[in-house]
């Protein structure tokens, strides 16, 4: 028995018996140019598909089987036809061309925008290659939408700009981008696509309108009030105390100390601190259309952007969603970003119904939970949610906690009034929620 091998880079191959050794080399040689000639299809295959149209697809069967059934059996009329369409499909390559030659710079004017605006762009298309390019395509994604533009032809290092302009739209996170220049033939029997890396994010904000200070209005007594915890530094003084180890120094009250010969200290209560919670529930059985959800969301941003802008420490929690699967296993909030009003009103423009997701109640407690202290809870909804739901939902804050509702229903006139413990404000439009912020601690 004799054994021979051959060995390459990546595999190692042995023949162990030397008796038709020349016909298993050959097998193996076999074996893997038809593993190559396989590959080499499928990417042909996949590579066609990409660049032949449905038009050019019909044009290259007119010249397979035009050429083959003229030249087997010698009608000119096919061989002609055959010609014809080998020709077409030889003068659309050129067309394909340069697409990787440009060099395409998206702009926009703003980021951000508020909904019902619009905003304009500029899309600037450079030949950077060293030869003049053919006339092409642009074509820019704008959300589920998508604009053309023409591109001529282009010398070296010429450029040619185009104006982007996009219609208002509605609260949401718009993807401008990424270009795609698209190359193809005049009859459309190919074409040949290259995108860019340039992508914008367009955050749609929603409305909002101007409110009083929450330090005024209905809101107004509830900073800086003292309660009946009990700290060693603060403003409201409670009382003298005897000194513990590890109290600071300068708590030291030195005449009591003086008078009864031992170490004396201050004692204070604890100021409340306005520590503020915004809470929206995104069920979508809680609102009665989209339009009252829209209502709500600029209900929602208006309180957090004035709780921002007045230095509140403030928590903005919404519904998560919740997989039909794990439905009463599985517990999940978001909170919104709220260390400034851009990035605040950035988390609202991603806010959306969500068909699977908790309730109100179960929000509010998981609200709770998160924030210790919580002197003010602001809970927005929709009309379809009655008031003893919204009571509910109310019970999950502590009994210190000012719980204010705000239901949003466009059918309905603005007032407000107290249902227990709870506050109910009701607003039909988004101008009706400042006057009843202001005139809330008199009604």
């Amino acid at each position: 028995m004799t054994r021979t091998s051959a060995t390459t880079a990546n595999d190692r191959t042995e023949v162990t018996v030397a008796r038709g050794r020349s016909l298993v080399g050959a097998a193996v040689w076999i074996t893997r140019a038809w593993r190559a000639l396989r590959r080499g299809v499928r990417a042909v295959v996949r590579a066609g598909g990409r660049t032949i149209r449905p038009a050019g697809l019909l044009v290259l069967l007119t010249a397979s089987i035009g050429l083959i059934v003229g030249l087997a059996l010698g009608w000119m009329e096919w061989i002609a036809a055959g010609a014809v369409a080998v020709v077409l499909l030889l003068m659309s390559v050129p067309f394909l061309f340069g697409a990787r030659s440009y060099d395409v710079d998206l702009t926009l004017s703003h980021e951000r925008i508020v909904a019902g605006s619009s905003v304009e762009g500029g899309i600037i298309v450079r030949n950077t290659g060293r030869r003049a390019t053919l006339p092409g395509r642009i074509d820019v994604p704008v959300g589920e939408g998508l604009v053309e533009f023409g591109v001529p032809l282009l010398r070296a290092g010429h450029d040619t700009m185009r104006a982007l302009d996009i219609p208002p739209q509605p609260r949401g996170i718009l993807r401008v981008g990424p270009a795609v220049t698209v190359r193809s033939d005049p009859l459309g029997l190919m074409h040949r696509e290259h995108a860019f890396d340039d992508v914008h994010d367009l955050y749609v904000h929603p409305r909002t309108v101007s409110l009083p200070s929450t330090s005024s209005g209905l809101i107004r007594d509830l900073d800086g009030s003292p309660t009946r915890r009990l700290v060693d530094a603060d403003m409201s003084f409670h009382a003298i105390r005897e000194y513990v180890a590890g109290d600071a120094r300068r708590q030291i009250h030195w005449k009591s100390t003086a008078k009864t010969g031992r170490l004396m200290v201050r004692q204070y209560e604890e100021s409340r601190r306005s520590r503020m919670a915004v809470v929206m529930g995104l069920a979508e059985r809680e609102y009665a259309s989209a339009d009252e959800f829209e209502l709500a969301v600029s209900c929602a941003a208006s309180l957090s952007v004035r709780a921002v802008t007045d230095a509140r420490d403030l928590d903005v929690v919404v519904g998560a969603e919740v997989p039909r699967v794990v439905r009463g296993r599985l517990r999940a909030i978001r909170h919104i970003p709220a260390g400034g009003p851009r990035p605040l009103l950035d988390g609202f423009s991603g806010v959306d119904r969500l068909h699977d997701t908790m309730s109100l109640r179960d929000v509010c407690r998981l609200a709770a939970e998160a924030n210790e202290r919580l002197s003010i809870a602001i809970i927005v909804t929709g009309s379809t949610l009655g008031l003893n739901a919204l009571r509910q939902a109310a019970l999950a804050f502590p009994a210190d906690t000012a719980v204010i509702a705000v239901t949003c229903d466009e059918r309905a006139h603005p007032r407000s009034g107290p249902a227990g413990t709870l506050t109910v404000l009701t607003v039909g439009t988004l101008d009706d929620l400042a006057g009843l912020m202001l005139r809330g601690a008199t009604s």
